[in-house]
């Protein structure tokens, strides 16, 4: 069993941390702090609540501290555990630029220790399940993949009333969709951005389109906005021959804002209805369309890869050279906007 300290104890801690940490059977929760004394969510047994964060920097029994914490306080609790000679896991979107970045991996790197980005998302049902059919050939070579995020949350942009980095779409939700494209097709030959502000100048980043094109006519396209009524699907895949729809998302987000656990049978699970359609022509020109039954999306598979870096030594599952790409990528593209602003 490793000991772990949470720095934050809200939404992300206690709906896309514990439950999936805990259901591994390999970590113990010791110590979650916050700056307030409030508790929102569910108390934990067995575990101490603090508001000093010297509970956390200064415990020699942690094997790991999880900062769950705003975004923009990433980079100032991970260099204090670092610097404190903590093991450190960073949520998403780690940090605002990549100076800070590569200032914290080379900071773990002089000391000795285990820095990681939290890329839950690649254990997504509907990201595992087109990578099956990607590698079944069925499409034969791939031309075109496109990748949707999309929600109708119209009050937030609207009630956002000033940019920041910190409360950007692009930072919020594209380093989930990015992550998946470079960990599966890698680091791109070249990059094109559509960042914008709906509600004009000086408001809220709510929609980004971007595309990343690879060697042999290879086109990725990640697309959200906060402003879609009717979702487009989830992943659209184009092949030569043929093509992949899979119209609903992975369902483990679904089902936790809805307190339906990972301790259930079927938590996460899709049923015949959420099923992508796969349609192609054979080598034999024989025309066939079908369902996909849908791969498991775990995100405890996540903890599972980490417990074995710390405890085995195995290699980190978030390369430090995909993340610094995945910040760059996030930079680049928000400074669109910023240089317009």
């Amino acid at each position: 069993m490793l000991t772990v300290a949470f720095i934050g104890n809200g939404k992300s801690t206690n709906r896309y941390h514990l439950p999936f940490l805990l259901k591994t059977g390999k970590f113990q929760v010791k110590t979650i702090y916050s700056p307030s004394e409030e508790k929102v969510w569910a108390v934990l047994p067995d575990t101490h609540y603090t508001t000093r964060l010297e509970d956390v920097l200064e415990d020699s029994d942690l094997d790991l501290v999880i900062i769950t914490t705003p975004s923009q306080w990433h980079y100032h609790y991970a260099k204090l555990a670092l610097e404190h000679d903590k093991n450190v896991l960073l949520e998403k979107p780690f940090v605002e630029n990549p100076d800070e970045a590569k200032e914290l991996f080379q900071l773990a790197k002089d000391k000795g220790l285990m820095l990681q980005g939290y890329q839950n998302r690649r254990f997504d049902s509907d990201f595992l399940t087109t990578q099956k059919v990607i590698e079944s050939g069925r499409l034969g070579d791939i031309l075109e993949v496109e990748m949707h995020y999309d929600y109708f949350r119209p009050e937030i942009p609207e009630t956002v009333e000033s940019y920041s980095r910190a409360t950007s779409y692009l930072f919020g939700h594209a380093c989930h969709t990015i992550d998946q494209v470079l960990s599966y097709w890698g680091n791109p030959e070249r990059i094109h951005y559509d960042i914008r502000q709906l509600l004009g100048p000086n408001r809220m980043n709510d929609y980004f389109d971007i595309d990343f094109y690879y060697p042999n006519s290879l086109k990725v396209s990640i697309k959200s906005s906060y402003f879609r009524l009717k979702e487009r699907p989830s992943f659209v895949v184009y092949g030569k021959k043929g093509v992949f729809v899979k119209e609903k998302k992975d369902r483990q987000e679904y089902d936790l804002k809805h307190f339906y656990m990972p301790d259930n049978a079927d938590f996460g699970l899709d049923g015949p209805e959420d099923y992508g359609t796969l349609t192609y022509m054979d080598n034999q020109r024989v025309y066939h369309e079908e369902k996909v039954v849908s791969e498991v999306g775990d995100y405890s598979l996540f903890y599972q890869a980490l417990y074995e870096t710390l405890a085995n030594g195995k290699e980190k599952l978030v390369k430090d050279e995909q993340t610094i790409r995945l910040i760059e990528i996030l930079d680049e593209g928000i400074s669109t906007i910023e240089n317009k602003n």
